[in-house]
C-alpha cells in the first residue's frame, strides 16, 4: 500500500512538473505620447485631476508592457519625453524629431519661439482629419530659420545621447517625422516636405544613425521618394532600420515598405477601423510588426472593424448540447452571438462586450486607480496584440513574441 501510494505521489509531482506553464505576454509599447499633459491631469490648459502618470505606468506594467517609447513630436515634447526618462529609467524611452503636423516652424510666418507647440496646453494634435481647412501650399520657408531649427535639433539629440541615467540610452529613435496629408489644416504639403526632406538629411549624417520613427498618412509616394533620396533605393545606407508607425495604408504600399525597403510596421487602434485596414494587418508578415497604441489618442472603439475580436462570446449548445465557442473570436455565421447592448431587459444595466481589466471613470469623476475614459493608455496595449491575433488567426504569444524580437531589435533595447 505504501508503494502504491508513493507511486501516485511521484505520478502526480511527474504530471505537475511536466505540465506547461501559462504563456506571460510581453510587450513594449513603441508610440505612446507620454509627454502630453492629459496624463498629468491637464485638458486643454485646465487641471481636471490629480497628477495620475505613475498610476498609468503601473498599469502598463501590470499588463506586461514593461517598457515605453514617449514620442517627441517637436522639441518641447522631446525635451519632455527625456526627463520621463529620468523619472522612469530603463521603462520609458524616447524618440526625438519634428512631426509633420508641428512642422509649421519652418515657416517664415511662424513667430513664436520653436520650443513652443500649436498650443501651449497640448503636446500632440489631434489625430482626426480636417479636410476642409486644408493650409495653402505657398507657405514660405524660412531658410534662414530652418537651418537653425536643424543645428537644434541636432544639438539636442547629441545632448541626450550624452547624458542618461540608466543602463541604456534614453534615445533610442529619430522621429516622428514624416509626411501627412490627411491634416494639412496643420501644415501645408510644402512645408511638410520641406521638414521631412531637412530632417531626413540630418538623420542620415548622424554617427552612429538613430532607427527611424516615421509617419506615413495619404502621402506614401512622396514618403518613399523622400526616403530613397536620403538612404538609396533599397534603403541600403539606412544603418539601424525604422518603423512607420500608426499604420492605415493600403496592403501594396504595406509591402513596398517591408519587402522593398526593409521597415517595419507599427499597428494601434486606427489600424483597425475598417474591414480593409483588418484586411492590410492580417498581410502584415510577423517578423515586420510592432505593437502601440499612441495614447492618448487611436484607442479600439465599438465602431471599429477590429472591436469584434474582443467581444467575448457567451457559450451556445448546439443540437447534441455542446458549448459553442468562447475563444474571443468573432462568431462564424449562424453561430453564437455576441453579448450585445441589445440583451437585457428594459432599463437593465448591460454586461459590456468587452470586460475592462481596469475600472474606466469619466476625468469628471476622476478616482485614484481608475482609468479615464476616452483618454488611451499603454496599458490597452494587449487589446491590439489580441486584435492581431485574431485578425491573423494565430495565438496572442505568437504576435507578442514577435513584436517583441522585433522592436528590441531595432531600438536596441536588449532582452
Amino acid at each position: 500500500m505504501a508503494a502504491s501510494n508513493a507511486d501516485s505521489a511521484a505520478s502526480t509531482t511527474l504530471q505537475q512538473v511536466s505540465q506547461p506553464k501559462a504563456y506571460l505576454p510581453r510587450y513594449i509599447d513603441i508610440g505612446i505620447n507620454l509627454a502630453d499633459p492629459i496624463f498629468r491631469g491637464r485638458y486643454h490648459g485646465s487641471q481636471r485631476h490629480p497628477d495620475d502618470l505613475k498610476a498609468v505606468v503601473q498599469r502598463a506594467k501590470e499588463v506586461g508592457c514593461s517598457r515605453l517609447i514617449v514620442t517627441g513630436s517637436s522639441f518641447r515634447s522631446s525635451r519632455d519625453a527625456l526627463k520621463l526618462a529620468g523619472e522612469f529609467p530603463d521603462v520609458v524611452y524616447t524618440t526625438a524629431g519634428i512631426h509633420p503636423c508641428s512642422s509649421s516652424i519652418f515657416c517664415a510666418s511662424y513667430k513664436r519661439h520653436q520650443e513652443e507647440d500649436h498650443s501651449d496646453d497640448e503636446h500632440t494634435p489631434a489625430c482626426d482629419p480636417d479636410p476642409s481647412k486644408p493650409i495653402p501650399d505657398e507657405q514660405e520657408i524660412d531658410t534662414a530659420k530652418s537651418e537653425t531649427i536643424i543645428k537644434d535639433l541636432e544639438s539636442l539629440i547629441a545632448e541626450a545621447r550624452s547624458s542618461t541615467s540608466s543602463t541604456s540610452p534614453a534615445l533610442v529613435a529619430f522621429g516622428e517625422f514624416g509626411l501627412d496629408y490627411d491634416r494639412l489644416h496643420y501644415c501645408s504639403r510644402t512645408v511638410q516636405l520641406h521638414s521631412f526632406a531637412a530632417q531626413l538629411k540630418l538623420a542620415a549624417s548622424l554617427t552612429p544613425q538613430l532607427p527611424l520613427f516615421l509617419h506615413s498618412r495619404a502621402a506614401h509616394a512622396d514618403f518613399v521618394r523622400l526616403l530613397r533620396e536620403h538612404f538609396g533605393p533599397c534603403l541600403e545606407r539606412l544603418e539601424r532600420g525604422g518603423v512607420v508607425h500608426s499604420f492605415t495604408g493600403t496592403v501594396d504600399e504595406m509591402r513596398e515598405l517591408t519587402d522593398g525597403l526593409g521597415l517595419y510596421i507599427g499597428v494601434n487602434g486606427c489600424s483597425f477601423k475598417t474591414a480593409q485596414n483588418c484586411a492590410v494587418v492580417r498581410e502584415i508578415p510577423l517578423d515586420r510588426i510592432m505593437l502601440e497604441t499612441d495614447g492618448p489618442w487611436c484607442e479600439v472603439r465599438p465602431s471599429h472593424e477590429g472591436w469584434k475580436y474582443l467581444v467575448e462570446l457567451k457559450p451556445s449548445a448546439d443540437a447534441n448540447g455542446s458549448a459553442g465557442p468562447t475563444n474571443g473570436q468573432p462568431p462564424a455565421e449562424g453561430g453564437a452571438q455576441p453579448k450585445g447592448r441589445k440583451q437585457g431587459k428594459k432599463n437593465q444595466k448591460k454586461e459590456p462586450e468587452v470586460p475592462e481589466r481596469f475600472k474606466v471613470v469619466k476625468k469628471e469623476k476622476w478616482e485614484e486607480g481608475a482609468m479615464v475614459k476616452g483618454r488611451n493608455e499603454p496599458c490597452t496595449i494587449e487589446r491590439v496584440a489580441r486584435i492581431v491575433a485574431g485578425i491573423k488567426g494565430v495565438s496572442i504569444e505568437d504576435v507578442c513574441e514577435a513584436a517583441w524580437q522585433n522592436t528590441v531589435k531595432v531600438f536596441g533595447l536588449g532582452e
